[in-house]
C-alpha cells in the first residue's frame, strides 16, 4: 500500500451498503470534506434534461450540472460513483470540476436515479437520455457533436461502458471515447481480485455483492447492467481504463481492457500500484494527484484529435 494513502485508511467509512439511506449520508459527508475545486476558469450551470428524451414512460426529468471551461468544444457525459445507490451532483462536484479543469472539456455531470428505489435499467436510461440530449442539442450547448465522450468512476464507469454498448447496438449518438476509472463491470465476482479482496479499504467483496443486489434486484444481469457479460466488444469507442491495485474490481477492469484490445478497440490501461478503490479522494497523496492529472490528460488527448 502507498504509505501516503495507508495513513488515511482509518478515516474512511466502513465498507458497507446494508443501509443505503444511511450510507448516502456518510458518502455525502466524505465528499464534503474534499477541498473545493477552482472554478475561476469555467462556467457552471445546472440544467434539466426532459424525461421524454429517454423514451421511458415512467422516467422523471434528469438533473445535470454542466462545467464549461473557456473555449471548450469537446464534452463528456460523466457518471458519478457510489455503488449504484449513493452519490449525486453535489457529491461529484469536486471531481467533475477537476476533470473539466484538467481536460479543458465540457463535463456534463448526470444526477441519475439511484437503486434500490430505482433499479436497473433506470440509471442506464437516464445516462443514455443525457447522451442523446447532448448530441441533439450540441449547438445549443456550444460543443462539437463529433467529440462527445462518456465516462465515470466505479459504478458510474460501469454505466458509461453500458451506454457505449447501447449506443453501438441501437445506432445511437456517436461516442468518440470512453473514460473508465476503477469500473465495476461484473456482477459474477469470479475474477481473482473479486475473490481474494474480501477486506480491502472502502470496497470489499461484501460491499460489491450488496451493490449488485441493490442494482439488479431479481432481474437477471445483462451486458447493459454488467458490461463484462458482453460477448462482442467490437465497434466500441477507444477507451482509457484505470484500476486500483487493492480493489475487488481490479481484474475485471483489466480483463475488459484486454478484451477490448482483442476486439480491435484502441485502449490505454493504467494499473495504479499501491492504491485502493476511491483512494484518489486523498488529494494530498502524490499518486492521487497523478491519477487525477492523467484522467484529464487522457480526455484532453481523446477530444483534441
Amino acid at each position: 500500500m502507498d504509505p501516503e494513502l495507508e495513513a488515511f485508511i482509518p478515516l474512511f467509512p466502513r465498507a458497507d451498503l446494508s443501509d443505503p439511506v444511511a450510507e448516502r449520508k456518510n458518502f455525502a459527508e466524505l465528499a464534503a470534506a474534499i477541498p473545493a475545486p477552482d472554478l475561476a476558469h469555467m462556467e457552471v450551470e445546472d440544467r434539466t434534461v426532459p424525461a421524454h428524451v429517454s423514451g421511458v414512460s415512467n422516467a422523471s426529468d434528469i438533473a445535470v450540472r454542466i462545467y464549461r471551461p473557456h473555449r471548450a468544444q469537446g464534452a463528456i457525459v460523466w457518471l458519478h460513483g457510489g455503488g449504484f445507490v449513493m452519490g449525486d451532483l453535489d457529491t461529484e462536484h469536486a471531481w467533475a470540476a477537476r476533470l473539466a479543469d484538467g481536460s479543458g472539456a465540457v463535463v456534463i455531470s448526470v444526477g441519475y436515479r439511484l437503486a434500490p428505489e430505482h433499479r436497473f435499467p433506470a440509471a442506464l436510461d437516464d445516462a443514455y437520455a443525457v447522451l442523446t440530449w447532448a448530441a441533439g442539442y450540441a449547438a445549443d450547448l456550444g460543443i462539437d457533436a463529433r467529440r462527445i465522450a462518456v465516462g465515470g468512476h466505479s459504478a458510474g464507469a460501469a454505466i458509461a461502458a453500458a451506454v457505449a454498448l447501447r449506443a453501438r447496438d441501437e445506432q445511437g449518438p456517436r461516442i468518440c471515447f470512453q473514460l473508465l476509472n476503477q469500473p465495476g463491470l461484473d456482477d459474477r465476482q469470479e475474477a481473482w481480485s473479486a475473490r481474494q479482496f474480501t477486506d480491502t479499504p472502502w470496497m470489499n467483496r461484501n460491499k460489491v455483492t450488496a451493490m449488485w443486489r441493490h442494482y439488479l434486484g431479481s432481474t437477471p444481469a445483462t451486458p447493459y447492467a454488467a458490461p463484462a457479460r458482453a460477448t462482442d466488444l467490437s465497434g466500441l469507442p477507444p477507451a482509457y481504463l484505470a484500476t486500483a491495485e487493492f480493489c475487488p474490481n481490479r481484474d475485471e477492469g483489466i480483463g475488459y481492457a484486454l478484451r477490448l484490445l482483442q476486439a480491435g478497440v484502441p485502449v490505454e490501461l493504467h494499473q495504479w500500484a499501491g492504491t485502493f478503490h476511491g483512494s484518489q479522494a486523498i488529494l494530498s497523496a502524490e499518486v492521487s494527484q497523478r491519477q487525477m492529472s492523467e484522467l484529464g490528460a487522457a480526455l484532453r488527448r481523446a477530444l483534441g484529435e
